[in-house]
Formats: C-alpha cells, structure tokens, sequence
C-alpha cells in the first residue's frame, strides 16, 4: 500500500475511519470477552451456592434415625414410632412406673438403662409379645426400674430417668420410655440433651408440658433412682436389662438369661407362676 500523501485528504480521512472502526472492533471483542468472564463467574458462584444448599438439605434430612443414629427422630419417623408404642401400650393401665392392671397376680420387675442397647433390643423383641399376651390380658404388670449401666455421664443418667419418672406423675411414662428406646441414638455420642428430652416429651400423646417440667423438680423421682440402683446392687444385678419376677406382693426370683428378641422364657416364667 502507498503511504497516505499529506496532499490526499480523502485517503486520510479513510485510512482514519478504518483505524477506528478497527480499534471499535477490538475495544467491543474486548468488552464481549470481559463480559463473558463475568456470567462465568457469577454462573460458577451460583452453582457453588447451590451445591452447598443441596448438601445442607441431604446431611438435615439425614440427621435424625431411630437407633444408632444421632436420637430423636423426624418427621413421618416420629409418627412411626408414635403409632408404633401406641399399638402396644395404647389402653392399658399406668401408674407411675408400672405398665398393667395394679392387681395382676404376677410382677415383672424389669431394670433398664435407657441408653443401653440391649434394653433397646428387648422393647423391640420380646417385650410387645408379652406386653400383649400376659399384661393386657391383665395377668401381669411391669414395674420398671432404672440401673446405670450404658449412659456415661451419673448427672445425665439421673435427669433422663427422672424425665420419665415425671411423665408418671401423669401415668404416661411408659409412653416417654418406650419412645426413649424407639429413638435411642448411638452410644456415647452424648446425644441426650435437654432438647432431645423435650422432643420426647413432646411426642407422649396427651401429656401436658409444663406439668411434666413442674414434675422433674420433684425431689422424690431423684430419690426414686437411688433406690432403683439400691435394690439392683442388693441383687447383684451388673447388666441390663435385668428381671425379677413372682407374685405379686411375695418374694421375687431373677429371671436368668431370658431371651430378649422372642417371648418363650419369659412366658414359661409367668406360666409357672399362673
């Protein structure tokens, strides 16, 4: 190309618009690259928050089991176990401790820790068939006693018995233990606190509130648990769940290596005695 003449305006002029819509071209390339990277980042910030949100919502939702999970279950679970006591215990007498007809002529003394397992494995084994067979027919009535031998920590043993002991005030506390064991969390995660108490109490059908709180100041409850580990210690109980049995009123006998997940010791127990 011939170098623009200084006695050639027209080609001047020319070269000058090129020039500038060159340098527009690239100034609007520029501007349309910067504005990409822009969308890309905002779109990269708003998946990024998104995928937090959906891990928020997965680990919630995960949260809550029934056994060996974190405790006290949520949502449609806590209908479950709800219904799932109220199948068994549902129109059958209570007094404080005791499940059944006060004037059954068979006792069994059950004690129980009510973060122990095993005891978990008892209410959802044996202990409905039994409930069903002998304690609403009113042959037998249940008298359960606490003995401290899977919660860790004296202080929170003593305030999670006395929570249920205070439902019995309202003659519900079979309600708040058998909920206790349908939503017991894993050992020693320390999962019992004071709203994972009140989340039980909440679910006990019919129980009212700040009667039950009133209830836990009860000095009595506290003075019932030393009396449970009393009469443990002089039978020489070291595990739970552990049982005595016999007539009701008379001389109670261990019941030995019953076993937890089906009825039949326990019914052959109760049939001698009937």
């Amino acid at each position: 190309m011939t170098p623009p003449s200084d006695t050639d305006p027209d080609l001047t002029r020319k070269e000058r618009r090129e020039q500038a819509r060159t340098e527009r071209k690239a100034m609007e390339a520029a501007a349309a690259q910067s504005a990409q990277r822009k969308r890309l980042i905002q779109l990269g910030g708003v998946i990024g928050v998104v995928v937090v949100i959906i891990i928020v919502i997965v680990v919630a939702s995960s949260g809550g089991s029934s056994g060996g999970g974190s405790g006290l279950a949520k949502g449609s679970a806590v209908n479950a176990n709800v219904t799932a006591v109220d199948s068994v215990i549902k129109g059958i007498p209570q007094s404080g401790n005791v499940l059944g007809n006060p004037n059954a002529p068979v006792t069994l003394q059950y004690f129980g820790d009510l973060e122990c397992p095993i005891c978990r494995e008892f209410t959802l084994g044996a202990l409905p068939k039994v409930i069903q067979k002998y304690v609403r027919t009113g042959k037998v009535k249940i008298e359960y006693n606490s003995l401290e031998t899977a919660t860790d920590e004296q202080e929170t043993f003593r305030t999670q018995q006395v929570a249920a002991y205070a439902a019995g005030k309202q003659n519900l506390a079979w309600y708040f233990i058998e909920l206790f064991y349908h939503e017991q969390g894993q050992e020693k995660t320390g999962y019992v606190t004071e709203n994972y108490l009140q989340g039980l109490a909440q679910q006990v059908p019919g129980l009212n509130l700040p009667n039950w709180s009133a209830a836990r100041n009860d000095p009595a409850y506290a003075e019932q648990v030393t009396h449970d580990a009393q009469v443990a210690n002089a039978e020489g109980f070291t595990g739970t769940p552990s049982f005595l049995i016999g007539k009701s009123g008379q001389h109670m006998e261990k019941l030995e290596n019953p076993n937890l997940e089906e009825p039949s010791s326990f019914e052959a127990a109760i049939n001698k005695l009937l």
